[in-house]
């Protein structure tokens, strides 16, 4: 039998901290060879493009792929879970709401091994679906004083200040200007859809991570040449990629800002084996595209506490699977 399950049942099982500490499991895994991730794959067609993520959590027992459409009629998410061991499909999951908690708990991840250990202050540029998760992660890993939040519409960047506030108990305010949300900030996130960089460079500080967590190709990019060229160590979850799809890296590359093999991967960060930040004052930067790994690793905690707590809807989508006859 296989599990059905829909937005508001991801939504009773998932939360941000937890997905955090999946995260951190499947890092781990994936730096001692338990874990396979292949890049994105996009396939365009008329009504917009396909995209596709599989991977493998062989600690997990877990073996599957995301796959959304976007295009003008908007984005549809879903998750296709097997049992990595059998082939048995477990679940098909709806992954709108998986997909931004397991995006921001990336930046947690990365926040927990990057970010100074007295970090208090946050800055956020985005104010979207996905900036929330992104705080959220932040703040499971941090114990933050103050949040700014700057977005280009005044009335969505105050809405969205006033809802942290709320949710979080930290204390946020709306930027009057961009740079007020780096400005003292001891970590950054940038979670947009911009093509022109959102942060500039010059407006940081001695001892800032940031998390940028909006580029994840050519045409979107949220960090200038100078912000690049100004991080001492730059994360990323994927080498292989980031090389496809980071738009606030390939432009660098090109341009002989950034050497790819000088990039260090998460998991190997996680690990142990992996360079992390040596200093107060060094600036670390995590740039996030989004592993089908993530999404594999995640859908198999949220598919085992479903099935713990009876949520979701059990189909029979298949005939029983015989061994295949040896050869006479």
């Amino acid at each position: 039998m296989t599990l059905v399950l829909r937005e508001a049942d991801v939504r009773r099982v998932l939360t941000v901290p937890e997905c955090v500490t999946w995260l951190e499991e499947a890092f781990r895994a994936y730096a001692g060879g338990q874990a396979r991730n292949i890049p994105r794959a996009r396939v365009k067609h008329p009504g917009g493009t396909l995209h596709v993520l599989p991977a493998a959590d062989l600690a997990a027992d877990a073996i599957g792929l995301k796959a959304y459409t976007s295009g003008r009629s908007g984005t549809r998410f879903s998750v296709l879970l097997y049992r990595a061991s059998t082939g048995e499909l477990l679940a098909l999951i709806e992954a709108d709401y998986l997909g931004q908690v397991r995006t921001g708990a990336a930046s947690g991840v990365a926040t927990k091994y990057l970010a100074r250990e007295d970090a208090r202050r946050l800055g956020v540029y985005g104010s979207g679906r996905q900036a929330t998760s992104q705080v959220a992660a932040v703040a499971a890993v941090r114990s933050l004083e103050a949040i700014t939040v700057w977005s280009r519409n005044a009335e969505h960047r105050e809405r969205f200040a006033q809802e942290l506030t709320r949710e979080l108990s930290v204390p946020a305010r709306p930027a009057s200007a961009p740079e007020e949300a780096a400005h003292g900030q001891d970590v950054i996130v940038t979670i947009t859809t911009a093509r022109d960089p959102v942060l500039q460079g010059e407006w940081l500080e001695p001892g800032v991570h940031v998390n940028a967590a909006g580029s994840n190709s050519l045409l979107r990019r949220e960090l200038d040449d100078a912000a690049v060229q100004r991080a001492n160590l730059i994360v990323v979850d994927s080498r292989q990629q980031a090389r496809i799809e980071a738009g606030d890296l390939l432009g660098p590359a090109e341009r002989g800002i950034v050497e790819w093999d000088q990039l260090a991967e998460l998991a190997d960060v996680v690990a142990g084996t992996g360079r992390r930040r040596t200093s107060p004052d060094e600036i670390t930067l995590f740039e996030s595209q989004g592993l089908g790994l993530e999404d594999v690793a995640v859908a198999m905690r949220v598919y085992e506490r479903a099935r713990a707590e009876g949520i979701g809807q059990e189909l029979d989508l298949f005939a029983e699977v015989k061994p295949r006859p040896g050869r006479q």
